[in-house]
């Protein structure tokens, strides 16, 4: 009997995938606990329309992603540090105060977690870093850290 799964199940398939199994799986398992439906031709179509939906939504999602990689990729970001004696910095820099200061200097809205620093910034300078704006999207972003 053919099926569409609902929800992935181990060892048998992934959501959206059409699969033979056996009649009394589908009928005594699958089905009633609302894992699969028949694959019915309405059904089968009703599921070529959800993946076409699905394709498009992800479709307009990258070109969003796009078009706010080219305005971060313009973007340069200047953060003020508290500065001790010796010239060492009070604390670090870290993914949420550079997207902070995206917010406040470009009004471009970020989530810290896009910001990959590998490790906060501790000291002044220039820095170069990678923000992953959708899984097809990195662009650079310039950081500077100044004292304040």
């Amino acid at each position: 009997m053919k099926v569409i799964l609902q929800q992935e199940v181990k060892k048998v398939g992934k959501k959206g995938d059409i699969i033979e199994v056996s009649e009394g799986y589908a009928r005594n398992f699958l089905l009633p606990k609302g894992l699969a439906l028949e694959a019915t031709s309405a059904n089968i179509n009703m599921l070529k329309q959800q993946k076409a939906s699905e394709a498009l939504k992800q479709q307009k999602l990258l070109e969003e992603a796009k078009a706010l990689g080219e305005k971060v990729k313009g973007a340069a970001v200047t953060i003020k540090a508290k500065i001790g004696e010796g010239g060492r910095m009070f604390g670090s820099v870290t993914g949420k105060d550079v997207a902070d200061a995206l917010e406040k200097q470009h009004k471009l809205s970020l989530d810290k977690r896009k910001i990959e620093l590998k490790d906060a910034i501790k000291s002044l300078g220039e820095y170069t870093v990678p923000v992953k704006i959708h899984t097809e999207v990195t662009v650079d972003l310039q950081v500077k850290v100044v004292p304040e």
